[in-house]
């Protein structure tokens, strides 16, 4: 009877456990961390109401599941009275898992949750601790893995982290991603135009240089050119132009050197008579054996010389015609060494005649191109060296008055006895009262016709070197 008692009793309590333990598994009874059984505290063994959440966050120990409970109060029965009969031993206060009570239970009671446990017996106790304990290892190891996934989390986030940090310098050194299309190419064409405006300033520049390239070269040519007509000059001074001189005809100074050089027939040449300074000359080469440089030519009227200063002093008119050399040429011709002047005259009957001066000289600007001309010989009587020699140079802008009455500019001397520059008149003879003058203003050489009221039809002044001799044809 007894043991079949307890064999009930025994089956009772299985079917109420297994039933209790799988309520218990729907519940959640553990936290984040491990859930250990050490955490469950003393139950109530005569309350009613269960303890909830009875699990601490921290690890549950098995040394405290199992602490003392007093039995649950209960009536007596028949069981009771039996066994009080027998003399088993009854529930103990002090009583420990393994201890029986005296219905044969375990004297100890578990919570778990909101689920009051009893063990049955000593080896039903053991196997929950058990249980408890791998629930607690596995949640151990679940821990362990949420901590290498937190690390690896963190070393992912720090990563990020740097990524953003570099994100941000590179936005800070770089245009805006966002920014438009617009503002990015804004700085390119600013670029692009300040390129192009020093392409301009460059081809500008280079224009320049090549400018001032061929300037220099032009310089050098006519400095080489001028030292050798400087050289030529000299030579020619020192040795009165010495036929076969080769030099002249590369720098010729005047038709004299040219004609040294070879030229033969008259016409209009190139001379040089500074450095960079060339001019066009007109060169007889018949009269008298040639090398005649011409200063002034007059033969037709259709050149005034009714002119200023200024014009005088550079010249007019063509070497082919009628023209005057200009002054600061004479002063530059005649200072290259000792020269003669010869002019020829005709009248408008056709007459020619000559004067031949065997000194000829003008001198500079500062000067007034003062005249110097002596030793007279012709097929006239002198009407110019006696008169006007040392005289200087004077046109009517100079505020000269026979310069004025004259209408010419001459080296004047109260006023003249010659004045190859006066107003030309066709037929020869005019009147004061005729032309309404204040004085005679006609190409005039006095003694020609004893008259200052003649002019002459045609008339050259032209020079060359004091000891030219010209060459006698084989």
């Amino acid at each position: 009877m007894h043991t079949h008692q307890h064999g009930l009793l025994h089956a009772q309590f299985n079917s109420q456990a297994q039933a209790e333990r799988g309520y218990v598994e729907d519940e959640d009874v553990g936290h984040d961390e491990d859930v250990h059984p050490n955490t469950l505290r003393e139950a109530d063994v005569d309350g009613a109401d269960l303890h909830q959440d009875n699990y601490e966050d921290a690890d549950v120990y098995p040394s405290r599941i199992l602490e003392e409970t007093p039995t649950e109060p209960h009536h007596e029965t028949s069981l009771d009275t039996q066994r009080r009969k027998t003399g088993e031993p009854g529930v103990s206060a002090a009583a420990q898992c393994g201890e029986r009570t005296s219905d044969g239970h375990c004297g100890l009671r578990a919570t778990v949750g909101e689920v009051q446990k009893r063990c049955p017996d000593m080896f039903r106790c053991s196997e929950e601790v058990s249980s408890w304990l791998q629930e607690n290892q596995n949640h151990k190891e679940q821990l362990e893995e949420l901590r290498e996934t937190t690390s690896e989390l963190q070393e992912e986030l720090r990563n990020h982290r740097h990524r953003v940090q570099i994100l941000e310098i590179q936005k800070e050194e770089n245009p805006r991603p966002n920014s438009t299309f617009n503002q990015r190419i804004h700085p390119v064409e600013m670029r692009h135009d300040e390129a192009r405006t020093l392409l301009r300033v460059h081809a500008a520049l280079l224009h320049e240089l090549q400018a001032d390239v061929r300037n220099l070269s032009s310089g050098v040519r006519h400095m080489t050119a001028s030292m050798g007509c400087t050289a030529g000059r000299l030579l020619g001074r020192r040795d009165t132009l010495v036929p076969d001189r080769h030099f002249v005809s590369s720098c010729p100074s005047d038709c004299a050197s040219l004609y040294l050089s070879g030229v033969r027939h008259s016409g209009v040449y190139t001379i040089v008579l500074s450095p960079g300074a060339n001019m066009p000359v007109y060169c007889d080469m018949e009269i008298e054996g040639g090398g005649w440089t011409v200063l002034q030519q007059r033969h037709d009227g259709s050149v005034s010389f009714n002119r200023g200063w200024s014009e005088y002093r550079h010249g007019f008119g063509d070497p082919w015609g009628e023209h005057w050399l200009g002054n600061q040429q004479l002063h530059l011709l005649s200072d290259q060494g000792h020269y003669r002047l010869r002019i020829d005259m005709q009248d408008w009957s056709h007459v020619h005649r000559h004067a031949l001066y065997n000194n000829f000289r003008i001198e500079d600007e500062k000067n007034q191109y003062r005249l110097h001309v002596s030793g007279y010989s012709g097929t006239m009587k002198d009407s110019f060296a006696w008169y006007h020699d040392e005289h200087a140079f004077s046109t009517p802008d100079t505020g000269n008055v026979c310069a004025e009455i004259s209408h010419s500019g001459w080296w004047f001397h109260q006023c003249f006895f010659a004045n190859l520059n006066g107003v030309y008149y066709k037929g020869g003879r005019y009147s004061l009262k005729a032309k309404n003058l204040l004085g005679p203003d006609g190409i005039v050489w006095f003694s020609w016709k004893n008259s200052d009221f003649y002019s002459l039809k045609a008339v050259s002044m032209m020079i060359r070197p004091h000891n030219f001799r010209p060459r006698v044809s084989p």
